[in-house]
């Protein structure tokens, strides 16, 4: 029972996606970066209950660490973007990442 609440919860990352898109096309508004920020800790939160629930595999850990390193990543763009000098090269990490982690998480990509 509690994996699923875990689960249901995780599975909003789609709303992740959308405040990151809305930080980026109104960066003079706070509220959608708050948004995400939130968004952030549900998702760590029930990552971290799903992980426990499922006795640590590795696969997930490594889903895990990347996650933590793609909400650094958009958090670096945002910052950088109001600073105006974001790369080409971490706009390709970020990239990178936010397909791959989904996809380690439906398990389309698995090892």
């Amino acid at each position: 029972m509690p994996f699923q609440i875990f689960l249901n919860m995780h599975m909003m990352w789609g709303l992740l996606l959308i405040f990151f898109v809305l930080a980026l096309a109104l960066p003079r508004q706070v509220w959608p970066v708050v948004l995400l920020r939130l968004f952030y800790l549900v998702m760590i939160v029930s990552g971290v209950g799903m992980l426990i629930a499922l006795q640590f595999p590795l696969f997930y850990i490594v889903k895990g660490l990347l996650a933590f390193v793609l909400i650094g990543m958009i958090e670096m763009v945002l910052a950088r973007r109001k600073k105006g000098a974001v790369s080409p090269v971490q706009w390709g990490v970020l990239l990178i990442l936010l397909v791959l982690v989904p996809l380690m998480g439906y398990q389309v990509i698995y090892f």
